[in-house]
């Protein structure tokens, strides 16, 4: 029964659909291979000193920042993407610790006017961190941020309007290595891992909203870190627009083949795929095609997860509430209940 509630959702069909005509544009950073696109799931030795002490929280603030570099900046999206998202990994040098689930505040270069008409430095801007503790090299020197790059398009003509171009996504996305950037943090405990290395994590991201989510699998699955190996469940529903869209797919599908009785992966490609009423398949919809077992889960102590933009969550929210009916139960008192018991975990933005 264990087993069969464990099997990895990722059909032949979707696997190549999800990589078919994806283009990797990786810098010259990158001599061999890019930790981004990588299919190498092994288990790697990792300086375990970082397994020690407290949860960190706001080591560094606007007033008092880490003065980090950018060491690469690697675009993960294909061309029909309906945007562009990059995987840039920072040399921090191990001077800002922290934890899985959590997140780094990036304060852009430069100023603006304050609604007083007074010139003021930018303001922090809050990212998931996308790579475990140890970084995407292992060694607890780097930490990764997954950054969409926000534009906005003028509904009229169609074009952009460079003048309201998100500032700190775009300063990253278009960072060259060596460009100094101020951080701040860490913050967050929504989004913390359980202590049980037998648990069921049930993780829902839209878009960057992954970041989190690669830090977990890439702790539990590619690290040794002297604790015992995870022996639980980790299943992953991504909403992304089409293939193109989707991000870190090769690190996935290798998850996904080498562990198939402990990570299970489920995509909803809403402009490639339809639901069950013949629409656009919207991450709520594909985790309503596996409801029951979602919920039985969640009877037994799993974790839920979400994370991405906060319009994602009045659909999820409705069709869980739907569902949660049609079983008998209220839904505010199910939610209620999954939160007290440390169960529910919900980070949008």
């Amino acid at each position: 029964m264990l087993a069969q509630t464990m099997r990895a959702q990722a059909p032949t069909a979707l696997v190549s659909r999800a990589t078919a005509g994806r283009r990797m544009v990786r810098p010259l950073a990158f001599k061999d291979s890019s930790p981004a696109v990588s299919t190498d799931v092994s288990k790697r030795t990792v300086p375990t000193k970082l397994e020690e002490g407290q949860l960190p929280m706001n080591t560094f603030s606007p007033k008092a920042t880490l003065k980090a570099r950018i060491k690469s900046v690697e675009k993960l999206t294909g061309p029909k993407a309906t945007g562009e998202t990059y995987h840039i990994i920072i040399e921090t040098e191990g001077k800002i610790p922290y934890w899985e689930g959590q997140s780094f505040g990036v304060i852009p270069p430069g100023t603006k006017i304050n609604s007083k008409g007074k010139e003021v430095p930018h303001g922090t801007r809050l990212y998931s961190i996308a790579s475990s503790r140890y970084g995407d090299y292992f060694d607890g020197a780097t930490a990764t941020l997954c950054v969409r790059r926000a534009v906005y398009v003028d509904p009229e003509t169609g074009a952009e309007d460079p003048a309201k171009k998100g500032v700190c996504s775009n300063f990253l996305c278009d960072a060259a290595p060596g460009t100094e950037i101020n951080m701040t943090g860490p913050t967050g405990k929504v989004l913390l891992l359980p202590s049980d290395p037998n648990a069921t994590l049930i993780c829902v991201a839209t878009g960057t909203g992954i970041a989190p989510f690669r830090s977990f699998w890439r702790r539990l699955f590619m690290e040794d870190t002297g604790r015992p190996a995870f022996g639980g469940l980790f299943w992953l529903f991504m909403g992304a627009a089409n293939a193109d869209a989707t991000l870190y797919d090769a690190e996935l599908q290798a998850l996904a083949a080498a562990h198939p009785e402990h990570f299970r992966l489920s995509y909803a490609l809403s402009r490639e795929q339809k639901n069950k009423r013949g629409g656009k398949l919207y991450i709520q919809d594909k985790v309503e095609e596996y409801a029951d077992e979602v919920f039985s889960l969640l009877d037994g102590g799993a974790h839920m997860y979400f994370c991405g933009l906060k319009g994602m969550m009045p659909g999820i929210q409705e069709m869980l509430s739907r569902v949660a009916g049609e079983k008998g139960l209220t839904y505010e008192h199910w939610v209620e209940g999954l939160r007290a018991r440390g169960q529910w975990h919900v980070e949008v933005y």
